[in-house]
């Protein structure tokens, strides 16, 4: 099989073809502005991407209690899979604990992430509302923000997660 890859490809290299096509064949096409809309779905830093909506830290506990507890634990601490809560002021230490309000480093990415990839049995199946209000539950477990608080797309964007500046902007 090699012998014949090798074997073709020396066939297709000796064909005549102009400079351009030999460094540059024309495969595929120019994606359309629809289609290239259609995959940029991150909601960024500054997060101009974020549906209309809110949520409150009250209302974020109690969906987080059906929604989240099951893999996180009641507090975000002690569930089987990832730990969302604490770990402040371990990162330089011989064990790191990566949470949301240690690790993470923009609130907006958060809020992207709950709404692409959780709750992991349904993933996407919360509303923006929803996931403001689980986002603000999660900040608020964190020390981030206060319990009276109301998050949405107008202010969520300006909250400073306690990580912000432990990372290396990549040029």
């Amino acid at each position: 099989v090699l012998s014949l890859i090798l074997m073709l490809s020396q066939s297709v290299a000796s064909l005549p073809l102009a400079e351009d096509e030999r460094r540059f064949p024309s495969i595929g096409r120019a994606a359309q502005e629809n289609e290239i809309q259609a995959w940029d779905i991150a909601i960024g830093p500054t997060g101009m991407e974020l549906p209309a909506g809110s949520g409150s830290v009250a209302s974020g506990a109690k969906l987080y209690a059906v929604q989240c507890a099951y893999c996180h634990g009641k507090s975000g601490t002690e569930g089987p899979d990832h730990r969302l809560v604490g770990g402040q002021g371990t990162l330089t230490g011989k064990k790191p604990i990566k949470t949301i309000g240690s690790y993470w480093p923009y609130v907006t990415t958060l809020y992207d992430y709950i709404a692409r990839a959780m709750p992991f049995l349904t993933p996407g199946s919360l509303t923006p509302d929803q996931v403001y209000a689980v986002t603000a539950y999660l900040l608020q477990l964190n020390g981030i923000i206060e319990a009276d608080t109301v998050i949405g797309n107008e202010n969520l964007a300006s909250i400073k997660m306690p990580n912000r500046d432990g990372f290396v902007p990549d040029s």
